[in-house]
């Protein structure tokens, strides 16, 4: 998976930044220090060297020490005031003190003491500096996993170690895996961890709350490049439950306009269609509109919801004094009878 533009941003703002207070820096110690290779550090110096400011005459741009480069050290010797203390404009400011304290009450950051104090330290100086401003600031994040397993995941994160987790997916399905724990992300209302799963064999996103329990193994991750990045998508669908539906041949509509994942055409000229149900009120309203197109519904507790509201309705009808404008059919019945 190709780099995010705006992480390697930060690491460019950050090479300067060091290389400014650190003097000549060993190629390898860099590539140490921000968790990339050798070659990205040249790549990176290369991309510096022909950037600056306005003007971008060879007096404007970011420079380094050539002969120092050939040699394996890189050496910053004009930073074109990158390195200059920002001044914050109020508004800036306000915005960054959110920020901050957002990062306050994310998981990781939260279990891990050196970043909370980091953090609280930042925070503290600029909402000083703020003002009556960033008192009116109220940020409230989510609640996570629980505090023991969010711990883990960050201990085995900072470590590089492999995780075997209990996981119970958005069906209630409760499984046991072994994972390369990639990356803690804070989206939304949820916290995810990008990870690798051998059991899978694949990429696989966990949401944070969904993790009942999890021990840091002795084996070391491996490297896995392509990824790193949250699929709230596949999140939402394949954790979604599954439903099977039979619809009469004038739904044909349902399986070309609805993301299905299988069509099956049957001998009477019905097709059975199988997707995830991310949206439960959504499929009910459509099932409770072609009542007399729908043959079958399962699993039985979908049908019986779908039931339950066209009982509703009926209700609502006759309390409305409607009986006689009402239809008779009631929507799919429980358990994958006809309706």
């Amino acid at each position: 998976m190709a780099e995010r533009a705006d992480d390697r941003l930060v690491r460019l703002l950050g090479l300067v930044a060091y290389l400014d207070g650190a003097g000549p820096v060993p190629v390898a110690e860099l590539a140490a220090r921000f968790g990339v290779s050798p070659a990205q550090i040249h790549a990176d110096v290369d991309a510096l060297w022909v950037s600056g400011t306005p003007g971008y005459w060879p007096d404007d741009l970011i420079d380094f020490d050539a002969q120092s480069i050939e040699s394996g050290v890189v050496r910053l010797t004009e930073s074109r005031g990158m390195t200059r203390p920002l001044r914050l404009g109020p508004s800036e400011a306000v915005a960054l003190v959110a920020a901050l304290r957002a990062m306050r009450e994310l998981d990781a950051v939260a279990t891990d003491p050196a970043q909370s104090e980091l953090v609280e330290s930042a925070l503290t100086k600029l909402t000083d500096a703020t003002g009556e401003a960033a008192d009116a600031l109220d940020v409230r994040l989510a609640a996570g996993g629980e505090p023991q397993v969010v711990a883990t995941l960050t201990a085995a994160l900072r470590a590089g170690r492999r995780l075997r987790i209990r996981y119970v997916s958005g069906s209630d399905t409760t499984s046991e895996r072994e994972i390369d724990p990639v990356r803690l992300h804070t989206t939304g209302d949820h916290s995810y961890l990008a990870s690798w799963c051998h059991r899978a064999g694949g990429p696989r996103t966990f949401r944070v709350d969904r993790i009942l329990a999890a021990t840091v193994l002795d084996e070391q991750v491996a490297e896995h490049p392509d990824v790193g990045d949250v699929d709230l998508a596949g999140v939402s669908a394949a954790e979604a439950p599954r439903a099977t539906l039979v619809l009469a041949s004038s739904a044909r509509w349902f399986a070309e306009d609805v993301p299905v994942e299988t069509v099956t055409n049957l001998p009477n000229g019905d097709f059975e269609v199988t997707l995830h149900v991310t949206n439960p009120d959504w499929l009910r309203r459509i099932l409770l509109e072609i009542p007399g197109q729908v043959r079958s519904v399962r699993p039985a507790e979908l049908a019986a919801d779908v039931r339950a509201a066209a009982g509703d309705a009926i209700a609502a009808y006759d309390d409305a004094g409607l009986t006689g404008s009402r239809t008779t059919t009631a929507g799919p019945a429980a358990g994958g009878h006809r309706a």
